[in-house]
């Protein structure tokens, strides 16, 4: 039976003591409250389905954010990305204790983001992120709450993937402009993309010790998947670095930029100087995966090159020219 009593303060103060948990003692402003709290908690106790919420219940989800980014964030690769997605939530939910935050909460945070114009992929991530620190916090630091208010939030519905492939007449007024820019780089690397079909931090962080010129194969350690892969490079892809200056103690190929949105500056002046439009460097990565399939190689050789882990992601980058198609028709 629950100790239940007045304090001097006029509030009143529950507490149960049960064989197998530890005493659970909570305050209320009415006995009213107190009863109901005691008779709850022995409830869940007879049936086995007790969660000691203390801890929920003192930690605000903006401490948990804090120590989140601190322990796991670091890890991961897109670590930058992942902490200005926390640092949002942060913002509107982080003084909620864990034990307060609802659906409801994260549904209508959903919805001042999307009203305020973030795309649905956007606020899709946030909420993931959101889900994984309640599943770390939960299996992992062993805070006590029922289940991950996160996976009960219904997610945007997303845009469809992007389906832009070079233009005809594109490709040479691109590498037309590239080749006048000041970034001496600029070409080589737009290439170089086109043909390995390489992500822009795959190609910033290759290095001249990772490039096999004689066997024609660059080597990437370390990838967005997580695992290493191997590049074949055409004739066209080691043209495109053969003749680079290497720099005395950088041994990055394309040693220029040291981030990703430097190149990215350089890529939208450069395109918007060529006067093509809706054009991502992405893009690019598109239209190789394409050729590669213009070309005839089959799924599985291409996902080794691209390093898609799935052929439904290998599909999302695939857009094949019915031009290109109709030669192989009878």
């Amino acid at each position: 039976m629950a100790n239940i009593r007045q304090l001097a303060t006029g509030n009143w103060q529950a507490q149960v003591r049960r064989r197998g948990i530890k005493p659970a003692t909570k305050t209320f402003k009415t006995r009213i409250e107190a009863s109901r709290w005691a008779r709850l908690l022995e409830s869940e106790v007879d049936r086995g389905v007790f969660i000691d919420r203390s801890e929920a219940e003192r930690a605000t989800l903006g401490e948990l954010i804090d120590r989140y980014l601190t322990e796991v964030t670091p890890g991961k690769k897109s670590a930058r990305q992942e902490k200005q997605r926390l640092s949002a939530l942060k913002a509107k939910l982080g003084s909620y204790s864990l034990a307060a935050v609802r659906s409801s909460h994260i549904a209508e945070y959903r919805d001042s983001r999307l009203s305020k114009g973030l795309a649905g992929a956007t606020v899709v991530k946030e909420l993931n992120s959101l889900s994984h620190l309640f599943d770390v916090a939960i299996k992992d630091w062993g805070i006590g709450l029922p289940a991950n208010p996160a996976k009960m939030v219904r997610r945007p519905q997303v845009a469809r993937g992007r389906d832009r492939r070079l233009l005809p007449g594109e490709e040479s007024k691109l590498f037309s402009t590239c080749k006048q820019s000041r970034a001496r780089m600029l070409l080589p690397v737009v290439r170089f993309a086109i043909e390995t079909g390489m992500r822009m931090g795959e190609i910033l962080s290759l290095t001249w010790r990772n490039v096999d010129m004689a066997q024609r194969v660059a080597t990437l350690p370390d990838t967005k998947t997580g695992e290493a892969r191997q590049v074949p490079l055409s004739t066209a892809a080691l043209a495109a670095i053969s003749s680079l200056p290497r720099h005395i103690s950088d041994g990055r190929v394309f040693w220029t930029w040291n981030r990703s949105d430097s190149l990215e500056n350089v890529w939208r002046r450069a395109v918007k100087s060529a006067g093509i439009e809706d054009l991502r460097f992405h893009d690019l990565r598109h239209e190789a995966v394409s050729r590669l399939f213009e070309l005839g190689l089959n799924p599985m050789e291409v996902a080794s090159i691209s390093g898609h882990k799935t052929l439904q992601m290998l599909k999302r980058y695939t857009h094949l020219k019915a031009s290109e198609l109709v030669k192989k028709l009878a």
